[in-house]
């Protein structure tokens, strides 16, 4: 008999706050090599202290570690991170899935750099809705936009019907 995989995403806790920033550490230096590690670390106990009270939700691996969260500010979404050994295997769209089925409309910002980002978000419907600069890093960013509308509440509907 073959094993099935247990996954999920659920809202974070404050057990969960130190693999958090971790993830948040990690994914930050790594992705946004153009800002120096040094604003990313001095940054990350103040960060930490945030997600405490933050709309987190987080993923979840078969071994219960977590490899992945999306933080939410109402329906801005804070940003999507995943564990360096985890990226691009589908974690950040199921997140990002995830509170499309709960939000009727989502923004972000992500810096112009970030160009495989400005994909993933534009591939999943988003748009870009104006160029802002980043006053704390001095980084040019997108604003961008995504709005639930007839044709993906019902593919997003189907697609999480099919997971019950």
């Amino acid at each position: 008999m073959e094993e099935t995989e247990i996954e999920m995403i659920r809202k974070s806790n404050q057990n969960d706050i130190n693999r958090i920033a971790e993830i948040w550490l990690d994914t930050n230096i790594k992705v946004h090599s153009f800002i120096p590690q040094d604003y990313w670390k001095n940054y990350s106990e103040k960060i930490k202290k945030m997600f405490l009270n933050a709309e987190i939700y987080v993923y979840q691996d078969e071994k219960n570690e977590i490899q992945g969260f999306i933080g939410m500010n109402h329906s801005y979404i804070e940003g999507i991170f995943v564990w360096k050994e985890e990226r691009s295997k589908g974690i950040g769209k199921q997140l990002l899935d995830f509170v499309k089925s709960i939000k009727p409309e989502l923004t972000l910002n992500v810096y112009q750099k970030n160009e495989r980002a400005i994909k993933f978000y534009e591939r999943e419907n988003f748009r870009i809705e104006k160029e802002e600069l980043d006053e704390n890093t001095g980084e040019e960013e997108y604003l961008m936009i995504w709005e639930r509308n007839d044709m993906n509440e019902k593919s997003e509907r189907k697609m999480y019907k099919s997971r019950i």
